[in-house]
């Protein structure tokens, strides 16, 4: 006997689609699994389980959501039409599943991060599968890992490896922070209505940072796009790079003169990027040997040592955190590289670092927000409040800048690995839900910051 939440059959979803008046759209790319077997095996690489938060994209039927329901802490199921929302709400909702009735092209990822490493699923429609990748995969990103079926011409070339065909600027971009896996190709039998090309699973995990060497992901985008604008064309011709600096960095990066894009792997185009144009980040010393200055419980200088040693003797020393605020009034966190020797991957302010010997804090401020991200603010930096050195501050003075954003912010994963805005209240809110998120800096100063602003 079949029970409620059991997926629908070809039989009983073509009595269902009558029920709801509704002909499968082919703008929507509606194609409805209805297959027990395949949806089952699709659900069961998510290796979801009860301390999981699951979104699921594009659900149609609930195929895929019958082998997760009442299985997860959370299950969001994202669908863009209002009859099929609403069916999925009466059938799934008295389990604890949360339907949205959203187009996931439009959908605001943000509020996520607070529900710690989310679990994405979804047979993604071909139209728009590409554009939902990016919504919800491009860094910094909520999704800890990904189980996703769309056209099999698009997941070739999400996989493809230099040399071939699929192998492009999208191979390249996605790579970049994801491994990607091909696990299995499905035909157009377990669909209804068939669809007329075959599918493919992929399966879709964090790319470690140690993976590849430091790089701007801004500058790797702009130089993949350039270098593939004319694919037949050699490089150098796409890059308008003159002769005599292309030899030069031929001869850094073990290029050959005449290669063309399609021969690159990865590693290679992140080393090309760096070369092309450097992040200010690029070149600069391994942080822990610079010198700083120490200070008293006055903030008066004592004297310098390497930073490195400052931390090991716990001395008192001089840091700034900038706030970068865009037009409505949202706050640019980053989050710190897995390079960084202290608070690796958490959340962080806009930019921060220490003062340099001879340095004001207002200096430092301003060539910390160009060298960690890029900028250079809109109007002044304002100091904001002043913070005096406890172990919430890691032992430092702390001056808090505040400024309005001007122009595209670009980072470099040696300082940080990626960075979004966020509205102040999500921010207090989720530091509320996970503290652990964020570095304690940051946590002091943010608070302290909304204490002025209130």
């Amino acid at each position: 006997m079949r029970g409620k939440n059991d997926i629908l059959n070809e039989s009983e979803l073509k009595t269902q689609l009558k029920v709801l008046d509704l002909q499968p759209s082919r703008k929507l790319g509606q194609s409805f699994l209805v297959d027990e077997n395949t949806s089952r095996w699709i659900a069961a690489q998510l290796e979801a389980g009860p301390d999981d938060t699951v979104i699921e994209v594009g659900p149609g039927f609930g195929a895929l959501t019958a082998h997760l329901a009442g299985k997860v802490k959370r299950l969001i199921l994202i669908e863009k039409d209002g009859r099929l929302a609403k069916f999925l709400g009466e059938k799934y909702g008295p389990l604890g599943v949360e339907v949205i009735h959203a187009d996931a092209t439009e959908f605001d990822v943000r509020p996520l991060f607070k529900e710690g490493p989310v679990k994405f699923i979804g047979n993604l429609p071909y139209s728009a599968g590409s554009e939902i990748m990016r919504v919800f995969l491009d860094a910094p990103s909520p999704i800890s890992k990904a189980v996703i079926m769309l056209q099999k011409e698009v997941a070739d070339r999400l996989c493809a490896q230099p040399r071939t065909k699929a192998y492009g600027m999208i191979s390249l971009v996605m790579q970049l922070r994801w491994d990607i896996a091909a696990i299995k190709t499905v035909g157009p039998q377990p669909f209804f209505p068939r669809p007329e090309v075959d599918s493919t699973i992929i399966k879709l995990t964090p790319r470690s940072e140690s993976a590849l060497p430091r790089f701007s992901p801004e500058v790797f985008v702009q130089t993949v796009k350039q270098g593939f604008s004319r694919r037949r064309k050699q490089l150098h011709n796409n890059l308008t790079v003159e002769r005599e600096r292309w030899n030069e960095i031929c001869s850094e990066t073990g290029l050959k003169e005449s290669a063309r894009a399609e021969e690159l792997d990865l590693e290679t185009w992140v080393n090309l990027s760096n070369a092309l144009e450097p992040h200010p980040c690029h070149s600069l010393p391994p942080s822990a040997e610079e010198e700083l200055d120490y200070v008293n419980e006055n903030d008066e200088v004592l004297g310098q040592m390497a930073r490195k040693s400052i931390h090991q003797e716990k001395k008192l020393h001089r840091a700034v955190h900038v706030f970068l605020l865009n037009k409505s009034g949202e706050l640019y966190l980053q989050m710190r590289s897995a390079f960084k020797d202290s608070h690796p991957e958490k959340w962080d302010s806009s930019a921060s670092g220490h003062v340099d010997p001879g340095e004001t804090y207002l200096e430092c401020a301003m060539r910390e927000a160009w060298e960690e991200v890029w900028v250079r603010p809109k109007g002044e930096f304002k100091p904001v409040v002043r913070i005096p050195a406890s172990e919430a501050t890691d032992l430092e003075f702390i001056e808090v800048f505040e400024a309005e954003v001007s122009g595209k912010i670009r980072v470099h994963t040696s300082e940080i690995h990626s960075g979004r805005f966020f509205n102040p209240d999500e921010i207090a809110d989720w530091i509320e839900r996970r503290p652990g998120d964020f570095a304690t800096g940051f946590v002091t100063c943010f608070k302290e910051w909304r204490k002025v602003r209130e």
